[in-house]
């Protein structure tokens, strides 16, 4: 029925993309791991999956049963294919080695295996987000430092979404591409070509109980936002909060948005959120393939480099022009903080 659509192999061959047979194979056992989770997913109420696993990753954070299952099938279905030189995992605290006697590739991979896995339960969509890195000797074991690299070395980033259908959003650094699962193959098959992000929107995602805890330019933007018609922007906004990265990647993809996840004083200790490596990374690359931006608040997210595999950062994406102006309300309040404090300096020296 689908035929006449073609499969992710067939256009990654015919488009002409500039990738080497190995990162188009790559891909495709990328692939090939999404479509076992979003079949895992799909009937995880029957399979009894659902709920903790009795852990906390190294994150701090719960882990869920599908984490586990979904990190373990993307260990699976990349260790032997003789691509990878390397993987690191949310749910993992170290660098994965390509086991022994294992041919070893080109490439590292960094995944985030199931974002959003606590929406399970209530049956919203989740999805998986991958990056992929040249290594930097082909055939050599990866050490951590070869994945601590800033997110502008990505030769392909994307993300798979599991809901009403499954999803899997690519970019090999020539536009974003999205191809839809045809359950009955097992076949993505591609759905859109070039996404393009409107250049402003009048949508915004943020977790608003997180309000006393933001930075002064981030309540800035929301309250200008929330004050409509009658406030400074002069229009109406409306707001969206799912709590899964990639569904609110995905949404602001298709129609616009700009999504905030910035810092805050809640934990003081942490500077972000969300993942550079596995999450903020591979994210942004997609953003601005499509033509939109991403940020931590004050720099470029693809600009920044690692300083650990699980470091966290802000995390600002979306539509061009909103980003931006969230970036010079950053840079405004920095600006009247430093001169405030070398006024105060001024006035204590005498």
């Amino acid at each position: 029925m689908f035929t006449d659509r073609p499969t992710l192999a067939q256009f990654l061959t015919a488009e002409g993309h500039p990738a080497t047979s190995d990162l188009h194979a790559l891909i495709s056992d990328v692939a090939g791991a999404c479509r076992d989770i979003a079949r895992r997913v799909a009937v995880a109420p029957l399979t009894g999956v659902l709920g903790g696993a009795g852990a906390v990753n190294v994150q701090g954070e719960q882990q869920q049963q599908l984490d586990v299952v979904a990190n373990e099938i993307f260990l699976r279905a990349n260790e032997a294919g003789g691509r990878l030189a390397g993987m690191v995992s949310e749910e993992l605290d170290e660098l994965f080695p390509i086991p022994r006697g294992v041919l070893r590739g080109r490439y590292l991979l960094a995944f985030d295996p199931l974002d959003g896995s606590s929406n399970i339960a209530v049956n919203v969509g989740v999805g998986s987000i991958f990056s992929i890195l040249p290594a930097p000797v082909a055939g050599a074991a990866a050490t951590t430092a070869d994945f601590l690299r800033p997110g502008l070395d990505q030769v392909a980033a994307g993300y798979a979404l599991y809901g009403p259908s499954t999803q899997l959003v690519l970019t090999v650094g020539t536009g974003v591409h999205a191809f839809t699962l045809d359950p009955g193959t097992g076949e993505f098959r591609l759905t859109a070509r070039a996404l393009r992000l409107p250049a402003t929107t009048a949508e915004y995602t943020i977790n608003g109980s997180n309000h006393r805890f933001w930075e002064p330019p981030v309540r800035r933007y929301i309250e200008e936002c929330v004050a409509g018609v009658t406030g400074p922007r002069g229009r109406d906004f409306n707001t969206r909060w799912v709590a899964s990265l990639v569904v609110e990647a995905h949404r602001i993809l298709t129609r616009g948005g700009v999504f905030l996840y910035p810092r805050d004083s809640k934990d003081p200790a942490k500077a972000g959120r969300l993942r550079l490596l596995y999450e903020a990374a591979p994210i942004a690359l997609l953003m601005e393939q499509a033509g939109g931006a991403a940020v931590t608040g004050r720099e470029r997210v693809l600009e920044v480099t690692p300083t650990s595999l699980h470091q966290r950062v802000p995390f600002v994406f979306g539509s061009r022009e909103e980003v931006e102006r969230i970036v010079r309300y950053h840079a405004e309040h920095d600006s009247a903080r430093t001169c405030a404090e070398l006024s105060g300096r001024s006035l204590a020296g005498g």
